[in-house]
C-alpha cells in the first residue's frame, strides 16, 4: 500500500462510496422544506383516518387513541359519514379550515394555515 487515497482498495472504495451516500443524504434532506414534511405528515394521517389498516384498527379495539394534527375540515367530514364506528378513537386538534373548493385556507398576512381553535 503507497498511502494514496485513491489506492484500489476495495474497503477504501467502499468506505469513499459509503461517504458521498451519506452526504448527499443529508444535504438532500437539510433542503427539504418543512410544508413537504407536513405535507408527508398529511398524507400519512389522512390515510389512517379513511383507510387504516389492520394493525391500526386493532390498536383501536385495543382502545388506543389517535391524534389527528392538522387534518382538514372536510376530511374530518367525510370521516364522520364513513368511519363513524372508530370516532370514539380519534381526537383532532388544529383542524384546517378550508375553501367552498375543499382547499386549506392560508393566512394572507402569514402564509400560514388557517386553523379551528376550540380554546384547549
Amino acid at each position: 500500500m503507497n498511502g494514496s487515497f485513491f489506492d484500489h482498495s476495495p474497503s477504501r472504495y467502499f468506505t469513499g462510496l459509503l461517504l458521498c451516500t451519506a452526504t448527499l443524504g443529508l444535504w438532500t434532506a437539510s433542503n427539504a422544506s418543512a410544508e413537504d414534511t407536513e405535507d408527508g405528515v398529511a398524507a400519512i394521517e389522512l390515510r389512517r383516518l379513511l383507510q387504516p389498516t389492520p394493525g391500526e384498527l386493532a390498536q383501536e379495539r385495543k382502545g388506543r387513541i389517535y391524534i389527528y394534527d392538522g387534518v382538514r375540515d372536510v376530511d374530518i367530514e367525510t370521516a364522520m359519514d364513513s368511519e363513524f364506528d372508530r370516532i370514539e378513537h380519534m381526537m383532532f386538534i388544529r383542524v384546517r379550515k378550508t375553501d367552498g373548493n375543499g382547499e386549506a385556507i392560508r393566512d394572507p398576512n402569514t402564509g400560514k394555515f388557517q386553523v379551528e381553535d376550540d380554546g384547549c
